[in-house]
């Protein structure tokens, strides 16, 4: 645990120090990268019986959050590369030790449906294109999600959902990804044009985990994939707190003899922008911590469980924006300037909350399950 810990921290650092370059070549630099493998968290949800670390999610999960502490876009693809590692244990075995394997691999994932996979002898063919791919310019694979084209099924049933394994080399990257924030996430289109995917190297998402499943992968998939993207987010606030803290003791606004740190408005907007952070994190671990011991148990999390980690996501990401924009507020005229971090994070903050997983219509899902009206399990 504490060569973990070792390793997060130096993950973070260097992201900090990095961050103008991921910023400006809008991926993450070799660098980094190499020391995030090494780190394990890229893998973080593979299995023990493969090499992985198998971690538990708030271990993960923290240290994304760590790693965001650093740099937004960094702490962005290291959660991400980790849910993705946990379909690790939806492939079959072949698959499974063909795409995690290698302890150097890295796996991206998309699992929007976007693309058709049509059955062929010993697999399928794959066409179409997939959006926002995060990470996938230093990824070995792309786990993406597929309709399969089955001409047996009837026109009214649901569509047949499945995952793909693709090596990025076999696809497309469109240079797609230029954005306000997050640029140094590298999500950028991607684009399959009819490569053969062999059925070892497909998966089923919407059946759930194997019935032998570890209790890592007993943990609500979707729930985990929305907690990664507020972990950037929760990393992201603490690291703008901690910019608003260096600039404050140094900076003297025109016309006072008083550092911004000795102003009293400022010192009550830190506090109550520390308070809101510290809640809404204590309510991301504590859902986090509730749902893991579910998962340890035999059978499936409850539906309870499930909302609460969709609403301790989204709540996180709301409140981590909240406490950027009053930083970046608080820094006034020496915030606006391209050189300050607290600009970067004002957009990075805003881009998370874009994101499906955790924008205001989650908190509507909650809200209708708390009012005990029928929901959609679909998304949990």
């Amino acid at each position: 645990m504490s060569h973990l810990i070792e390793s997060v921290q130096h993950c973070a650092d260097l992201a900090r120090a990095l961050a103008p370059t991921v910023e400006e070549q809008r991926s993450l630099p070799g660098e980094l990268v190499d020391a995030l493998i090494d780190s394990g968290l890229l893998r973080a949800g593979v299995p023990q019986s493969l090499g992985g670390p198998e971690l538990p999610p708030a271990e993960v999960l923290a240290a994304a959050e760590t790693v965001a502490r650093g740099d937004a876009s960094a702490g962005w693809c290291t959660a991400i590369a980790a849910a993705t590692s946990l379909l690790s244990a939806y492939l079959p075995a072949q698959g499974a030790a063909e795409v995690f394997g290698d302890p150097r691999s890295v796996a991206a994932g998309v699992w929007a449906p976007t693309a058709k996979a049509q059955p062929v002898a010993g697999g399928v063919r794959v066409s179409g294109r997939w959006a926002f791919c995060s990470g996938v310019t230093h990824a070995d694979w792309l786990l993406a999600g597929c309709v399969l084209a089955d001409p047996d099924t009837a026109e009214d049933s649901a569509p047949v959902l499945r995952v793909v394994a693709v090596p990025t080399r076999e696809l497309k990257i469109l240079d797609t990804w230029r954005t306000s924030g997050l640029r140094g996430t590298g999500s950028h289109d991607v684009v399959a044009d009819d490569v053969f995917v062999p059925g070892h190297r497909t998966a089923s998402v919407v059946d759930g985990p194997p019935a032998d499943a570890a209790a890592l992968h007993r943990f609500p998939l979707l729930g985990f994939f929305a907690l990664s993207v507020a972990a950037a987010a929760l990393g992201n606030a603490r690291g703008a707190i901690d910019d608003l803290v260096a600039l404050a003791s140094a900076r003297r606004p025109s016309g006072s003899n008083r550092t911004l740190a000795e102003r009293s408005p400022t010192q009550s907007a830190v506090a109550r922008a520390e308070a809101s952070l510290r809640a809404a994190r204590l309510l991301y671990f504590h859902s986090v911590a509730e749902a893991w011991e579910a998962a340890r148990r035999p059978g499936t999390v409850s539906t309870e469980l499930r909302v609460g980690l969709r609403l301790a996501a989204v709540h996180a990401a709301t409140t981590a924006a909240e406490v950027v924009s009053a930083m970046y507020d608080l820094g006034g005229a020496a915030a606006i300037y391209e050189e300050s971090p607290l600009q970067r994070r004002l957009r990075d903050a805003h881009t998370v909350t874009a994101h499906v997983q955790v924008n205001a219509e989650t908190f509507e899902l909650t809200g209708r399950h708390l009012l005990g009206l029928p929901i959609s399990t679909e998304r949990l």
